[in-house]
């Protein structure tokens, strides 16, 4: 017994001896990993401020920020823009959060998909400031089209977070659709979302050619990017042209 504890104290020691070795943004990239693989920082946490790690090690900004990009690269980590960075979904957490693109889905099915930017703006709707969690205005607004070898299919009625995506509005969504550009960013961390079936307003009717009392079908859609609300959207869908599918 004594012999095995002096084995496992000398390995131990070893551990302590090359960490003090390997180079400091390998030091911190180590510490950081650690503390995931202990559960002490989960999912979605918010890790110290490079600010913070600089007086924790010691060190200069820029190896604090090598760890810290080399670690993002490896998706150990997902840095924001304005918020700071996080950990990184699990695998199996981001499979249940996708959310499909749907210039993908149309592209799936072997067709072409096209966009019509309605409205780009920004907004001090109060509906739309409470779904994102702000105090106040004002957040971005889009209104688009979505459509499928040139036929109608969805209505994208969406608010921004301007904290989590300041550049929305300087995007040209009729190339690169608002949830690839999103994801493209920052990685989701939580949805929710609800289905309702509903009767269009008369501009969402012209917008998606439907028939005068033809039903819609309606996805209302909220999802986060660490703890902040990153957006809020309604698609329409015509009832006729719509449907759910999936797997388990």
């Amino acid at each position: 017994m004594t012999r095995m504890n002096s084995t496992v104290q000398a390995v131990e020691e070893t551990g302590r001896t090359q960490r003090k070795l390997a180079p400091a943004y390998e030091q911190i990239k180590r510490y950081v990993i650690e503390r995931i693989a202990n559960g002490t920082w989960k999912p979605g946490d918010a890790i110290p401020s490079e600010t913070m790690l600089v007086k924790e090690f010691g060190v200069a900004r820029m190896t604090v920020s090598r760890a810290l990009r080399e670690l993002t690269t490896e998706r150990v980590l997902t840095r924001v823009q304005g918020l700071g960075t996080f950990v990184a979904p699990r695998e199996y957490e981001s499979t249940v959060l996708e959310i499909r693109n749907i210039a993908d889905e149309i592209a799936s099915r072997g067709h072409r998909h096209a966009a019509r930017v309605i409205r780009l703006e920004t907004s001090n709707l109060q509906t739309a400031i409470s779904e994102l969690d702000l105090a106040s205005g004002p957040v971005f607004h889009s209104t688009i089209v979505h459509l499928e070898e040139g036929e109608p299919i969805q209505y994208e009625d969406r608010y921004v977070n301007p904290k989590v995506f300041p550049h929305y509005l300087e995007r040209d969504f009729s190339l690169e659709t608002p949830n690839r550009y999103m994801v493209r960013l920052a990685p989701i961390q939580r949805a929710e979302f609800r289905i309702y079936a509903h009767k269009p307003d008369a501009q969402i009717r012209r917008q998606l050619e439907m028939d005068i009392g033809e039903p819609c079908l309606m996805v209302w859609r909220r999802t986060w990017v660490g703890e902040a609300v990153a957006t809020a959207v309604r698609l329409w869908h015509p009832a006729s042209r719509f449907h759910l599918a999936g797997h388990v």
